[in-house]
Parts: structure tokens; C-alpha cells; sequence
């Protein structure tokens, strides 16, 4: 369970919001249960806001905020009407999770979207995971979609959180402007039938190499987890294998390198294909 707040000044709603907060971080359940989570930082905050997610309560302590278009936004959100917290610096820090808080935070609304209403052709491509072992891989991934004009990511069942905080944190507000999708097996198999898409994996086996490969349009990336590689279900969804040259002794690279290489490789082709525009 969350620590309790040590600052006893504060409201009984006050208190209460700082503790959701607390359980929003280390409370996957309560995350799911509540279809929010909380954000840190000037960063997240502004791109959490410029991308339209609902901001349900805003939180800051003037003294440690000292970012003009942070303070300003704070400003602008209170006069909007949005929920508004200012505290102490001292209890700022104790729902940071930074090294030097910021002074700002949020609870922000999770957005999904649903399978039936995406398009194989938004953006450059899309990732579909099913299991991910590191949390800041996932983060950097996205990172990296975001980076290259991919849509988002489609999540096959459960397993995958990408509003866990370490997530967030990686994805150093790229989550913001990627689209996820929450999907089962079922499902996921029917509508790559209905858009009839080729669907590109990565594994070592591949028999092509990443770089040699003429990505199709549109492109549906499928990505294992970092030891087992992809699941029989997934692999069976591929319509093409390729794989990573590596000369040396190492047998795999981890799901944000491989990712990332994948993804860019698809930027290269495509951007190739029509003369410097993806």
C-alpha cells in the first residue's frame, strides 16, 4: 500500500487526492480500476494537455515550480475550472518520484481506442506487442514510434500497462502522441483478415535480413518479448520473418533496440520509395 501523507495541514479532499495519487503509481489495479494515472514533470503535463487528455486533477507547489509557460499553464488550467492542488515543496516531494521535482503534476485520463475503428494505413506503421518484460523498453519503444510517425501500439490481451509510471517516464511524453489499442487474439486475427495485412516479425530465424526487405504498405510490426521471442500465436500471424545481422556472441538485443531498428528500417524504405517523404 502507498505510504501515508506525512503533511497534516492539508484537507481532508487534499489528503484524499494525494493518496489516490500515491495508489495511482504503485497500484496497477487501482490504475485500471480508476482508467487514470498520474504524470510528473513540466514536460508530461504540457504534452498531456496539447494532446487532449482529460486532466482530472492538477497538482503543483508554486515554490518549486519555476518554469514560466509551467506556471502559466497551472494559471490557465485553474481558471478553466480544472481541479486544481497547490502544496508545499515538502509535500510535492513526497509523491515525486524525480531526482528534483518539478512541481508539477497531474491525474490524467487514459485514452484507448477501439480495434474496429483503426486504419492498417494510420500513420508510417503500427507495433503490436503481447508481452513485455521491461517496462522502460516499452517506454523507449514508443518513444521511438513516435519519433518515426507510427501510429501506436496494438496490445494483445492484459499483460502490457502503458500508463505503469516507468513507462511514461521513458517515453519522455511520446505516450501522448501515440494511439493504443487493447485487443484479444480473436479479435486482432480478424480484423488483419478484414484489411488483409501483411504482417512483418522479428526473429532470429527470419530469412531475410531487416534491411533487405521491402516493407509493405501498410506496414503491422509484430515484436516477442525479450527472452522468448515471439509467441506461437504471433508468429503465426506473420506474413514475413526478418531478422537482425549480429556478428557477435550475443543471441538477442532487447526489445527497445530491436524495435527501434525495425521501426527506422521502415522509415528508410519508405522514405526511399517516395524520395525523401515517408
Amino acid at each position: 500500500m502507498p505510504d501515508e501523507i506525512k503533511s497534516d495541514c492539508l484537507s481532508h479532499d487534499a489528503q484524499s487526492t494525494l493518496y489516490d495519487i500515491k495508489r495511482l503509481q504503485a497500484d496497477r489495479a487501482h490504475r485500471d480500476a480508476r482508467r487514470t494515472f498520474f504524470v510528473e514533470g513540466v514536460r508530461n503535463v504540457v504534452q498531456a494537455i496539447e494532446n487532449g487528455f482529460p486532466i482530472e486533477t492538477l497538482v503543483s507547489s508554486e515554490k518549486l515550480l519555476i518554469v514560466p509557460i509551467a506556471r502559466k499553464l497551472v494559471r490557465d488550467r485553474y481558471r478553466s475550472g480544472t481541479p486544481t492542488l497547490n502544496v508545499s515543496p515538502e509535500t510535492f516531494r513526497e509523491i515525486s518520484t524525480t531526482h528534483h521535482a518539478s512541481g508539477v503534476g497531474a491525474i490524467v485520463s487514459q485514452r484507448w481506442s477501439p480495434l474496429h475503428g483503426a486504419s492498417p494505413r494510420a500513420g508510417l506503421c503500427w507495433v503490436v506487442l503481447e508481452v513485455v518484460r521491461s517496462e522502460g523498453n516499452l517506454g523507449s519503444l514508443i518513444r521511438t514510434s513516435e519519433a518515426i510517425g507510427g501510429a501506436g501500439f496494438i496490445l494483445v490481451g492484459p499483460g502490457i500497462d502503458p500508463f505503469d509510471p516507468a513507462v511514461v517516464r521513458a517515453s519522455m511524453g511520446a505516450l501522448f502522441r501515440q494511439t493504443f489499442i487493447r485487443t484479444n487474439r480473436p479479435s486482432l486475427r480478424n480484423w488483419l483478415r478484414r484489411h488483409r495485412c501483411r504482417v512483418i516479425g522479428a526473429s532470429p530465424d527470419g530469412p531475410a535480413e531487416l534491411h533487405r526487405f521491402d516493407y509493405p504498405r501498410p506496414t503491422i510490426l509484430v515484436l516477442g518479448e525479450e527472452r522468448q521471442g515471439l509467441s506461437p500465436f504471433l508468429r503465426g500471424l506473420c506474413s514475413d520473418l526478418v531478422r537482425i545481422p549480429m556478428l557477435g556472441a550475443a543471441d538477442s538485443l532487447n526489445l527497445a533496440v530491436a524495435g527501434s531498428l525495425l521501426l527506422y528500417e521502415v522509415y528508410r524504405a519508405r522514405s526511399a520509395r517516395r524520395g525523401g517523404a515517408p
